[in-house]
């Protein structure tokens, strides 16, 4: 597949080809995904149990998640339209011999081939670097079985969230690069509940992901201002 052009901002883009080298460096710039990946993996494992499900990671990068789910049994396909990263993803799933398949392409270019393929869809920390939110949300609905699993991992957008997600994470921690984010961005749970019950869904649970700094530890609880968790399920 070639990589598409479509609801891609080119300059969110740019951010990620950067840090092609650094997807599997635990103490590179991405360290913060290495400690944040166990809670996705088992909250989604435990709102849908990966063994055996046919699983598409949106927003894959370099495979971080990706290869996570294959090791608890599930069959995954890994999209982005970084092709850095996905070559990053592609060097090792090679080292490692992980069977997860990558390819460059938009969730809305994939899904005209694809249409109810998947058990289960994972999407984390994508929703607030594209240009057509409800388009990419539209696209994930074609491409998951009636009665299947949507994780999503996106910010909440308010003043709490630009001061704990941009200025002390980015400007004062240093657990992201500098400029990762957009706060303009950044999607309320209730926005994005409201797009999900338009295109059939049943939001299953909302849990805030709250990240401990001088722990490198990151908690699941029930606020969701900053970081949080959406479990839905497509109608059958």
């Amino acid at each position: 597949m070639q990589e598409q052009t479509e609801n891609i901002d080119t300059d969110e883009l740019h951010k990620f080809e950067v840090l092609a080298d650094d997807w599997w460096d635990p103490d590179g710039d991405l360290k913060t995904l290495h400690i944040i990946n166990p809670l996705r993996l088992n909250y989604i494992d435990q709102a849908s149990p990966l063994c055996d499900k046919t699983v598409l990671d949106v927003g894959c990068g370099g495979g971080l998640l990706s290869e996570a789910m294959e090791n608890r049994g599930a069959i995954v396909t890994g999209l982005d339209t970084n092709a850095s990263a996905v070559e990053a993803a592609r060097e090792h799933a090679h080292l490692s011999r992980s069977r997860v398949e990558y390819f460059v392409t938009t969730a809305e270019q994939y899904a005209e081939d694809c249409q109810q393929t998947y058990d289960v869809i994972t999407c984390m920390e994508l929703l607030e670097h594209v240009p057509e939110p409800a388009s990419l949300l539209s696209a994930l609905s074609t491409l998951l079985k009636p009665g299947g699993d949507l994780i999503i991992a996106t910010l909440n957008r308010n003043a709490k969230s630009y001061a704990a997600a941009i200025l002390a994470a980015e400007y004062i921690l240093g657990l992201l690069p500098k400029g990762t984010h957009d706060h303009a961005k950044f999607i309320k749970p209730s926005e994005l509940a409201r797009t999900l019950r338009e295109l059939d869904f049943v939001v299953m649970d909302i849990s805030g992901m709250h990240f401990l700094p001088f722990a490198n530890h990151c908690i699941l609880n029930n606020d969701p201002s900053v970081n949080y968790l959406l479990h839905a399920r497509a109608k059958n």
